[in-house]
C-alpha cells in the first residue's frame, strides 16, 4: 500500500464518523496482537489546553533523557503531525514510510472484521491503532495520548494501565456526544481514571471537582491538584512568559545527567536558558495568560512521575519547559501586518484568549477572522470575543462539520458593526489585508481545521511576491 492509498482509505473511513464505544477498537486491536499494553502511556482528558500540556510535558520527559511519542488531534498543518517521536536529539513526524505500512496491516484486519459480520472501525479507531503500532515499532519510552472526544468511550480509553491520567481543564464541548452539563461532560472525561495510576488535574469548576472526586473514590485513587493559581511574579512579554512556581524538594537540581528506565543519557544543557537560577524560577516561549496553568500541568505531571521512580530533575523541567513549542496557539504567523492564529473554539478558550488580547494587543485596532465547526459553542464565543473587534471577518471551514459563515457572520453582526461574510479562506485574507492598516492585528481563531490553510496560504503568497 503506498501513502495516496493509506490516505484514500482513512478518507473513505471518514464518512463513518464517530462512534463512541470501545468495542470495534478493541476487537482491532486484539487482532493486532494489542501494541498498547506494551506501551507506557500517559493519557491526558479535557477540553482546553490538552495539546500545549502534551508539548510542555513531552518536551520536559525529552530534556531528562527520554524517547516520547505524542499521538494528538486535530492537526494544524500535516496530517503527520498526529504521531510525533520526541527526543533530545529528534522532534519527526511518523513517515509516509510507517503511515503505509500501519495502514496496510490494519486494513487488512478491518477487512476480517466486516467479513464477520462486525462493525467496520471509523478513522479515529483505525488511527489510534496505528499510533500504538507506531510507537511500539519506535520503541518510545513513554506514548503520550491525547483523548480525540470525552474520555470513557473514546477509542484511546482501550488501555488498561496508564502511567499516569491528566486532566486539563474541562468545560461545555463536543455537547451532542457528550452531554449538555458539566456534571454530565465531567464524568465522561473521568471514565480514563485507572486503578494504580497517578492522577492529577488542573483546576477545575467545583462541579467538575465533584464529578471527579466521586469516581477517584469508587477506584478507591486520589486526585492532586496542580493549583496553578499559587504561581506568583507571572511577567509576560511577546517573547516569553516568566513565573515563580513553588520548588520541590524530591527532585535533585544539581543533577546533570537524568536516567531513564533502560539506559543513561547525556546530553548538553541548554545554553539558551540560565538553568542555575532559582528553582521556583520557570520561563516559557508559549504566548497566552492560559500557559502558565498549562505549564504548572506539566510540572506537576513531571514530579509526579519523579514520585514514581522516573528521573525527572528540576532542571530538566525548566529546561523542557523553555523548549516547548506548540504550533497553532497564538501563535505569529505572519508580519507587516502581524497575523496571529490561535485554536480558540470555546467558551473557556475563548475567556484565555479574552485575558491574552488584553495582556498583548492593547491600543491595536483588531481585525478578527474567525471559522468554526457547528457542534462547538461559537455562541459563546462569539459573545465572548467579538465585541473587542474593530472588524470580523467569517470564513467556512473546509471540514464537513463546519458553520455555514453566513450563519456565523449573522451572529457576531450583534456584537460588532462591521462583519463581513468572505465565504472561504481565500477572500477571507485579501479581506483582511484590505481592512489592515499599520500596526494592526489580524487574529485567526476558531477551528484548528481552517489555521493550517491560512499559513499554507500566507506562505505561497510570500514565496509569489519573492519571486516577483
Amino acid at each position: 500500500m503506498t501513502y495516496e492509498e493509506a490516505m484514500e482509505f482513512i478518507r473513505y473511513t471518514n464518512k463513518l464518523g464517530s462512534v463512541p464505544g470501545l468495542e470495534a477498537i478493541t476487537d482491532l486491536l486484539e487482532r493486532l496482537a494489542n501494541p498498547q499494553d506494551r506501551l507506557r502511556i500517559i493519557h491526558v482528558a479535557g477540553t482546553n489546553g490538552k495539546g500545549s500540556t502534551i508539548s510542555f510535558l513531552s518536551s520536559v520527559l525529552a530534556a531528562a533523557g527520554y524517547r516520547v511519542g505524542i499521538y494528538i488531534s486535530p492537526t494544524v498543518f500535516s496530517y503527520r503531525e498526529k504521531l510525533q517521536i520526541i527526543s533530545r536529539d529528534v522532534n519527526e513526524y511518523i513517515s509516509k514510510e510507517y503511515v503505509s505500512k500501519a495502514i496496510s496491516m490494519i486494513k487488512t484486519r478491518c477487512d476480517e472484521m466486516v467479513s464477520e459480520g462486525k462493525a467496520h472501525p471509523t478513522s479515529f479507531e483505525i488511527e489510534t491503532a496505528m499510533a500504538f503500532l507506531y510507537m511500539l515499532w519506535k520503541k518510545v519510552d513513554f506514548l503520550i495520548l491525547e483523548t480525540g472526544m470525552g474520555g470513557r468511550l473514546d477509542a484511546t480509553n482501550v488501555i488498561e494501565s496508564p502511567v499516569c491520567c491528566v486532566f486539563t481543564p474541562v468545560s461545555l464541548d463536543h455537547m451532542q456526544y457528550l452531554g449538555n452539563t458539566l456534571e454530565e461532560i465531567a464524568y465522561e472525561k473521568a471514565g480514563i481514571m485507572k486503578q494504580g495510576s497517578y492522577v492529577l488535574s488542573s483546576n477545575q469548576r467545583p462541579e467538575v471537582l465533584k464529578v471527579f472526586n466521586r469516581r477517584a473514590e469508587e477506584l478507591g485513587i486520589q486526585i492532586m491538584i496542580a493549583d496553578s493559581s499559587v504561581a506568583k511574579n507571572i511577567i509576560y512579554s511577546d517573547e516569553y512568559t516568566s513565573f515563580e512556581y513553588p520548588g520541590n524538594d524530591r527532585l535533585d537540581v544539581d543533577r546533570d545527567v537524568n536516567r531513564d528506565v533502560n539506559r543513561n543519557v547525556n546530553g548538553d544543557v541548554n545554553r539558551d536558558i540560565n538553568l542555575d537560577i532559582e528553582r521556583d524560577k520557570y520561563r516559557i516561549r508559549l504566548l497566552g495568560k492560559y500557559q502558565v496553568q498549562n505549564a504548572v500541568l506539566a510540572i506537576e505531571a513531571a514530579r509526579g512521575m519523579a514520585s514514581l521512580g522516573y528521573m525527572i530533575s528540576d532542571k530538566a523541567i525548566r529546561e523542557g519547559l523553555w523548549n516547548a513549542k506548540w504550533h497553532g496557539r497564538l501563535e505569529r504567523v505572519s508580519k507587516s501586518p502581524d497575523i496571529f492564529i490561535d485554536g480558540a473554539h470555546n467558551e473557556e478558550a475563548a475567556l484565555s484568549l479574552q485575558e491574552s488580547i488584553q495582556i498583548y494587543f492593547t491600543n491595536h485596532r483588531l481585525i478578527f477572522m474567525i471559522g468554526v465547526l457547528a457542534d462547538k459553542d461559537y455562541r459563546s464565543m462569539l459573545r465572548i470575543l467579538a465585541p473587542m473587534a474593530d472588524a470580523i471577518i467569517t470564513l467556512t471551514p473546509d471540514n464537513p462539520r463546519a458553520l455555514s459563515s453566513e450563519i456565523l457572520a449573522s451572529e457576531a453582526r450583534a456584537y460588532c458593526s462591521k462583519v463581513c461574510d468572505e465565504k472561504d479562506i481565500e477572500h477571507a485574507i485579501n479581506r483582511a489585508f484590505m481592512e489592515a492598516e499599520q500596526d494592526d492585528i489580524i487574529l485567526a481563531f476558531g477551528s484548528l481545521s481552517f489555521l493550517g490553510s491560512l499559513v499554507s496560504d500566507l506562505k505561497a503568497r510570500k514565496d509569489e511576491n519573492n519571486d516577483g
